[in-house]
């Protein structure tokens, strides 16, 4: 059952980003960009700081570079500068398609997970060049968790900008 959750957990997840994404596409760049006090500062920077998180999770449970590195339109790698509000895509619509291209290969390396990939231990460094070992379900556990967070604060960014995002409740998205 807890493999079906995770599997349940990356589809909420493409569907809220969808949303978000969608609803930051109607704002004015300036109004994307604008620091409103938040972690990341704004709907811009917060959506650059998941999806950085997000490659930078991916990357640890996968070993594949190819789907945790970040590219220009160019395809130039843009590399990773040690900090967590690294500006991954000035250009929102390279964002989004970035996003998209995650999200869907979140959803494709949760549904090859199983009951005993998810207890194994995973290995990692972090930047400051700390190591970690714990069972790859905690990890993926943190990372639903952290997305989850960030898109909150987005949520309250476009509420002081005046948008509804809508319904986001988790329970919701099931029933759909």
């Amino acid at each position: 059952m807890i493999v079906e959750q995770y599997r349940v957990l990356a589809r909420y997840n493409t569907w809220m980003n969808d949303k978000l994404y969608a609803l930051a596409a109607t704002l004015s760049d300036a109004a994307r960009r604008e620091d409103r006090g938040a972690f990341f500062r704004s709907v811009h920077g917060t959506l650059n700081h998941v999806l950085l998180a997000d490659r930078a999770w991916l990357y640890r449970f996968t070993h594949d570079a190819a789907i945790a590195e970040s590219r220009d339109r160019d395809g130039a790698l843009i590399p990773y500068r040690g900090t967590l509000d690294q500006e991954l895509y000035a250009d929102f619509d390279l964002l989004r398609r970035e996003r998209a291209k995650t999200d869907a290969h979140i959803e494709a390396w949760v549904d090859g997970l199983d009951a005993a990939r998810l207890a194994a231990p995973l290995c990692y460094r972090i930047s400051k060049g700390v190591e970690y070992e714990h069972p790859l379900w905690w990890a993926l556990t943190h990372f639903f968790n952290h997305q989850t967070h960030h898109r909150g604060q987005t949520t309250t960014l476009f509420s002081q900008l005046g948008h509804d995002p809508g319904v986001t409740d988790l329970i919701m998205f099931m029933r759909e």
